[in-house]
């Protein structure tokens, strides 16, 4: 079930008359109201009458409805509101009676605040049914003291309280509210831009993939650098207003990527992802160290690289369980570390070409982020973590058969911890990042015994046109 927030409006009675209207393909049956408002009366009364010539009256309805809007200080002029709860598909086969949509509307609106008890009348609202699958909410924003109710975020605080409904009613498919944890969709420009210049990625998207890896393979900005112009990768620092030597920022763009005046597209480290600005990498890095030599191109110092890089990753799920509940920004600094260590292993494996750990590896790297992008401070695990993942990167590709063993083992323990840490974000209520943990553990695990993985998240899907809903638009989107 999901709660669409759709736009809002200044006119109840047109909306009303749409709802309890044939509707756009005569899919309106039956319509009917099956909840108000506390006080309102029966809802036998509310109903808007039939007149003789068989068109309904949405006149006292109307009136009622924004009586509060005509008597309040200084109304906004967008007053109506409108949601509409809907039933996934793995539901609809379930009847669910008038009272029971009645119950579970109130329960939702009374989370959000529209609905309240008789001894605090605030705004005054009706749920009608005119299918199966859904109901509309119509409320209007200003309270019966007068006072407007701005509904300030309200369609993530409706996605929480309807999440919270479909648990409580044992519903099959349960929308968790947002964590803020996902990457920002490319623009449907972007999308359509690279269709027509033959790409398979949106340029956002490319630099993504690239500044991930000199990201994982770096341990200061120098090396950061160097390592995004090694990748074909043009970058463009910001300086200091007031010193010029203080670089505060960068910037990166392809090659080919250009606008019509043939200037190249750039796009700062936060418009690729929260936690890549220059500030947030620094305190990932920590204080600088030196990076591995790397002489090591023999077989078997490159076994046992990943047997060593097993070991770390496995001392690492440990720590993960251990301090989830007692020091969880140490586990949260251990989890990006192990996710730096993962796009390491999967460029060594795979190159550049994107196969199935590096899809593993996407989708690990969303589990491994942190609200809002915010950075930990590195730990001593972390940091082992990171050197683990620079002395990957600096030993190249992997070709043989012992080299390829063992570093199919490290991936089988990226698994173990990838369990470890979905177990941590469904202690933390995190669950979009839960899921993410369980897809990226799965794909691993088929990974490590030479199948190909059939479950992923995909984070930066090409974005699909939204299901059309009745009546308007939603007004914001989940991330």
């Amino acid at each position: 079930m999901i709660t669409r927030v759709h736009r809002r409006g200044s006119r109840v009675g047109g909306l009303l008359r749409y709802l309890w209207g044939p509707g756009k393909a005569e899919e309106h049956m039956n319509p009917r109201l099956v909840a108000a408002w506390d006080g309102a009366g029966p809802l036998t009364d509310l109903e808007p009458k039939v007149t003789p010539s068989g068109k309904r009256d949405f006149r006292a309805l109307t009136a009622l409805l924004e009586q509060p809007v005509r008597a309040g200080d200084r109304p906004p002029n967008k007053f109506v509101w409108h949601a509409s709860m809907r039933l996934a598909s793995e539901d609809r086969h379930r009847t669910i009676s008038d009272s029971t949509w009645a119950s579970m509307v109130v329960q939702m609106l009374t989370e959000v605040g529209i609905a309240t008890t008789a001894t605090d009348p605030g705004l005054r609202w009706v749920a009608m049914r005119h299918a199966d699958d859904h109901v509309h909410v119509v409320a209007t924003l200003v309270r019966e003291d007068g006072r407007t109710n701005w509904m300030r975020n309200d369609y993530p605080r409706c996605v929480k309280a309807t999440y919270n409904v479909a648990r409580r009613y044992n519903l099959h498919r349960r929308v968790p509210p947002a964590d803020r944890t996902a990457h920002r969709r490319p623009h449907p420009a972007e999308v359509s831009k690279a269709r027509r210049t033959g790409r398979a990625q949106t340029p956002r998207e490319e630099l993504r993939r690239r500044v991930r890896r000199a990201v994982a393979a770096a341990s200061s900005e120098e090396e950061f650098f160097a390592g995004l112009r090694q990748a074909g990768v043009l970058v463009r620092l910001r300086r200091s207003s007031t010193d010029a030597k203080m670089i505060i920022g960068y910037a990166v763009a392809l090659p080919g990527a250009r606008t019509a005046s043939g200037q190249p597209v750039y796009f700062g480290g936060g418009r690729l992802a929260p936690d890549m600005t220059l500030p947030k990498l620094r305190l990932r890095w920590g204080i600088p160290s030196p990076p591995p030599v790397a002489p090591t191109v023999s077989r078997r110092e490159r076994v046992e690289a990943m047997r060593q890089a097993a070991n770390v990753a496995a001392a690492a799920a440990a720590d993960i369980r251990h301090a989830a509940r007692t020091e969880p920004a140490r586990a949260q600094a251990t989890a990006v570390g192990a996710a730096d260590l993962l796009t390491s292993l999967a460029y060594a494996m795979e190159g550049d070409r994107r196969g199935p750990l590096h899809r593993a590896a996407e989708v690990f790297d969303r589990t491994a982020r942190d609200l809002y992008g915010r950075i930990r401070r590195p730990t001593s695990r972390s940091q082992e973590m990171r050197a683990m993942s620079r002395l990957v990167a600096l030993m190249g590709r992997i070709s043989g058969d012992d080299d390829t063993i063992a570093a199919l083992a490290l991936v089988m323990d990226l698994s173990r911890l990838a369990d470890a840490l979905e177990q941590l974000r469904k202690a933390q209520q995190r669950l979009h990042q839960a899921e993410a943990a369980r897809a990226a553990a799965e794909a691993l695990r088929l990974v490590a015994g030479g199948r190909q993985p059939t479950v992923t998240l995909p984070l930066t899907a090409t974005p699909t046109p939204a299901p059309r809903v009745e009546g308007g638009r939603r007004t914001a989107r989940g991330r």
